[in-house]
């Protein structure tokens, strides 16, 4: 490819002043905030947006603001041909941080660590040095690049819809918000509560609660139910079959009348169940199997465990199971479940693939929870995101993937979505290596040095071959 010996070179000279910069980054704290006059997403989000943009000043290039939502970084002032589209905005720093504290960055073992590092100041200062060593080469362009930084990804995205209010989508824009090679599939979503009540039956034995799990897109580790009236000798010989049959195991406790059952498995993130072990599910296949009164509330225990049984994330049981050749199958987690002597409310997260739709997923779910009493609340599915991959700028994408790698380039599916899920022509491209597990969201998160240098060069070698 042209000019590559030139990036090379250039970033073997230059990479230091980009560590530098993305470590300044890493010091502001821009999580999202309280909002205050002029900052809609607060302080943090705000200095991190100044700053950056202050940093592409320095180096030449023209800036706008977007009234603090977002931060634009033009290349000149011609047609444009390409968009890149990177956050400033953070994920709390959170606790278990070992190496070092969040926003204290530091370079060690070929890796810079610190909250932000990844995701996703680093890939964002690779997209701007990149553009930087197009400039600073002297390689002529005869069409736009603009880096855009948005400050509310990791909490709603409520940025962009401020910013394409009065921007067009460019013919093409990757987000260097995930790994490469290219993700030019996104899975849809539908995240829905759903709710049932009924008069207490105080008929022994019974269930008093059951309770798992925190948050919908998430497979839950533990599950608890407390239980009335029941021989624990019993409780625990079927619990042992139970454990077997799931892999999750179970502990438990005395109380005079009253026994709690803690239910343990694995969590999963929910756009991948089948890495977790779902501890709610587990504990409702053991309940259903203890001889409780018959009762209402019983009845919809059952209900429920029909519904969403143990190992079930494809959501067959649920009538849902589907899938295509392009993104693949449905996956379904029951994520939560608060259940009372009276009602039951809970939520399930659902990663729908492109064949899916409101009428073949929402519409089925809503019939077949309505039989067994259950009502599906309000709620609307997140239609999938879907890029050809037979598209020019794809390939050029993968071409210099492959030339700076010496890896084979492909499309692939995600069940999460990204950046660019709501953009016609978005994909992700970077800025990890695939095989990388770079602690995103969690203590002593990184960027590898060396794959965010060939990112900004992968990153430069795109803007050439797409500007031109």
């Amino acid at each position: 490819m042209k000019y590559k010996d030139k990036i090379e070179q250039y970033f073997e000279k230059h990479h230091q002043s980009m560590l530098e910069d993305i470590c300044t980054l890493v010091q502001i704290n821009s999580e999202k905030m309280e909002a205050e006059e002029g900052k809609p997403y607060g302080r943090g989000p705000y200095e991190a947006l100044q700053k950056a943009l202050e940093i592409a000043s320095k180096m030449g290039f023209e800036t706008k603001n977007y009234d603090n939502y977002v931060g634009a970084i033009d290349f000149n002032h011609q047609e444009k041909a390409l968009d890149i589209l990177a956050h400033l905005d953070i994920v709390p720093g959170g606790d278990g941080w070992t190496v070092t504290m969040p926003f204290v960055p530091l370079i060690a073992d070929g890796k810079l660590y610190g909250r932000g590092s990844a995701d996703d100041k680093g890939p964002a200062m690779a997209a701007l040095y990149a553009m930087k060593a197009v400039k600073d080469l002297g390689i002529p362009l005869t069409k736009n690049i603009r880096l855009i930084l948005g400050t509310d990804e990791e909490c709603g995205g409520s940025d962009l819809p401020h910013y394409y209010a009065v921007e067009e989508e460019a013919p093409a824009t990757f987000s260097p918000d995930g790994s490469f090679p290219v993700v030019n599939i996104e899975k849809g979503r539908l995240g829905a509560d759903f709710y049932c009540s009924w008069e207490e039956d105080s008929g022994l034995p019974r269930i008093l609660s059951i309770q798992g799990g925190i948050k919908s897109n998430v497979v839950p580790g533990l599950a608890e139910a407390v239980i009335e009236g029941l021989s624990a000798d019993l409780a625990e010989k079927i619990a042992m079959e139970i454990s077997q049959a799931t892999k999750a195991s179970f502990t438990w406790k005395e109380n005079e009348n009253l026994i709690t059952i803690t239910a343990i498995g694995e969590n999963a993130h929910a756009s991948h169940p089948e890495d977790g072990n779902n501890a709610l599910t587990a504990l409702l296949e053991l309940l259903t199997r203890l001889p409780f009164a018959d009762s209402a509330g019983f009845d919809q225990v059952k209900a429920i465990s029909t519904l969403f049984p143990h190992g079930d994330y494809l959501g067959k049981a649920a009538g849902v199971a589907m899938e295509d050749e392009l993104s693949g199958e449905l996956t379904l987690n029951f994520g939560i479940l608060d259940y009372s002597v009276k009602e039951l409310k809970g939520n399930f997260d659902c990663r729908a693939p492109i064949c899916a739709t409101s009428t073949n997923v929402k519409e089925v779910l809503q019939r077949n929870m309505a039989k067994m009493g259950i009502e599906l609340a309000a709620c609307d599915m997140y239609p999938p995101h879907y890029v050809p991959e037979d598209l020019p700028f794809i390939q050029i994408l993968l071409d210099c993937y492959e030339e700076y790698t010496g890896n084979k380039g492909s499309c692939k599916a995600i069940g999460g979505g990204t950046y660019v899920h709501e953009l016609e022509r978005g994909v992700a491209f970077g800025s990890s290596m695939p095989e990388t597990e770079n602690h995103m969201h969690g203590p002593d998160e990184f960027a590898v040095i060396e794959e965010l240098i060939t990112s900004a060069k992968i990153f430069a070698q795109v803007i050439v071959e797409l500007c031109n």
